[in-house]
This record gives structure tokens, C-alpha cells and sequence, in this order.
């Protein structure tokens, strides 16, 4: 899959582009089994919340069949190397939880900030790409981003270490506000399959979820291979340390999954 030059300069822009039903309903099916396989293994990976369901699954990909190909797959790796301009390595790989009802907050951050403050990444040459596990809806803790605030550099944060049962470099909320005022306020949402690519350094939040619909999200954080992290303090599986640029599979590297082979 490769983005248009309409889509490209939207990026550039906003800092963002949402593409609605990217994948389709039997490739969302085949993560949405994925991530309730990984988020009932007891793994030091598998973050949780006070209530005990889980909030997050860091690197999956390195020990679930269906992530590793996803971690791999061409819709996904092609637009990006296309937006960074060049071949691009895993910083981070997480399957993001927000269960029904006991869903908590994602506070307003960036993450370049994070990893530049935390990983050394020397530049903002790296981003994310989400895939939709379930239908995203203005009820279920949809993501929220503030267009155009990638174009404001690395904002100033403070580590929070209280809120949540992750820690992370958030925005006060007077300089959410400031820039709020002038990009205003978005919350993507679309089917299960949908994708979302979006600036690291796009100021970004998502409210907890008292619906009774569960919300996952897949993230890949993907960096330029030149633009490596240089500080190996975090957990190998939080920040990845294999700067090998990513070779892309097939296209049709989940729906191989759901197909019998012969023994």
C-alpha cells in the first residue's frame, strides 16, 4: 500500500491520516483472537491495571504468530518508510487494552518526548501506526490527538509516575489548552481494521472506558534505522535494541493464518 501525494502532504500538515478499513473484518478477527490470547498469559510484558485486566502487551510481536506478521505486514511498513524515507526498525511494539468498563486514562503526551527524554532517539524521525482491533466509537476511550501540535517540537513534561500503572512524560493541562485553541481536538474512529498514522511528536490522549465495549488497538512505533535509540535503560521488550530494518512479508501474510495446511 502506498500513500498518495494528497495523503503524504495531509500528513505533513496535520500529523496525522486515518484509513478506514485498511484491513478487513477476517484480518480484524485474526488479531482480535491474538490479543485475547496474549492478554491472558502471565508475562512480565503484559501490564495491567489496578482492576487487574490487562492495559497493555509490550513486543508481541517476538511471542505471537499473528503480531510478528503484523509486525511485518506491507500496509503497514510501506507508508511509513515512505513518510520517513527509508528503511525503519521496531522501537516499540504494544497491543493497548481499554476493556469494557474498567478501561483507564492515557494522559495527554507525546511520544518522541518520551523517547527522547528516556531512549535518547536522537530526532523525531520515527512514528506510529495503529491498527484497530474493534470498532473504535465516541463511546469506548477513542484516541484523541490535537492536529497540527507536531508542529511545536518536543513540549515541555513532567514524568508521571502516579496516575496510571504506566508511567509517562505528560503535558499540564494549561499547555493542552494552549495548543487545543489552535489545532482543536479529534477522535478518529472506524471499524475494526482501520489504521492510524500519526507524528511522534502529535500531542495525543485517550479517556478511560466505562462502555460496555471493549476497545484494542495495536501500535507499532517505527524509526528511521539511522536514528536508533543510544540509551538502553528501559526493558529490551519497552524499547527495542534490534535496529535491523524490517523486511516486509506478503500482503497476504494473516490471512495465511486462517488457512489449513496439509499435514
Amino acid at each position: 500500500m502506498n500513500l498518495s501525494a494528497q495523503q503524504l502532504s495531509q500528513f505533513e500538515s496535520e500529523g496525522y491520516l486515518f484509513l478506514p478499513g485498511a484491513f478487513t473484518p477476517p484480518e480484524a478477527g485474526l488479531l482480535h483472537t491474538g490479543a485475547d490470547e496474549v492478554f491472558a498469559m502471565q508475562r512480565e510484558e503484559v501490564w495491567r491495571e489496578s482492576s487487574g485486566v490487562a492495559r497493555t502487551a509490550f513486543a508481541a510481536h517476538e511471542y505471537h504468530e499473528t503480531f510478528r506478521r503484523l509486525g511485518r505486514h506491507p500496509r503497514l511498513i510501506g507508508p511509513v518508510m515512505q513518510i520517513l524515507g527509508g528503511p525503519v526498525y521496531m522501537h516499540q511494539f504494544k497491543v493497548n487494552a481499554k476493556a469494557a468498563f474498567n478501561g483507564e486514562v492515557w494522559q495527554w503526551h507525546q511520544d518522541f518526548g518520551t523517547w527522547h527524554r528516556d531512549d535518547e532517539m536522537p530526532e523525531p524521525r520515527a512514528m506510529n501506526i495503529a491498527v484497530f482491533i474493534d470498532d473504535v466509537t465516541a463511546a469506548n476511550g477513542p484516541l484523541l490527538m490535537i492536529p497540527r501540535s507536531h508542529r511545536h517540537g518536543v513540549v515541555s513534561a513532567t514524568h508521571d509516575k502516579q496516575t496510571t500503572s504506566y508511567p509517562l512524560w505528560s503535558l499540564s493541562e494549561e499547555k493542552v489548552t494552549e495548543l487545543a485553541e489552535q489545532g482543536g481536538c479529534v477522535a478518529p474512529t472506524g471499524p475494526g481494521g482501520s489504521v492510524l498514522l500519526f507524528s511522534s511528536l502529535m500531542v495525543h490522549a485517550s479517556p478511560p472506558n466505562i462502555s460496555p465495549l471493549s476497545r484494542n488497538i495495536v501500535y507499532l512505533s517505527l524509526c528511521h534505522v539511522d536514528n536508533h535509540i543510544r540509551r538502553f535503560q528501559r526493558p529490551a521488550w519497552v524499547a527495542h535494541r534490534d535496529f535491523a530494518p524490517i523486511q516486509a512479508l506478503g500482503d497476504d501474510c494473516l490471512t495465511e493464518l486462517a488457512v489449513p495446511h496439509a499435514a
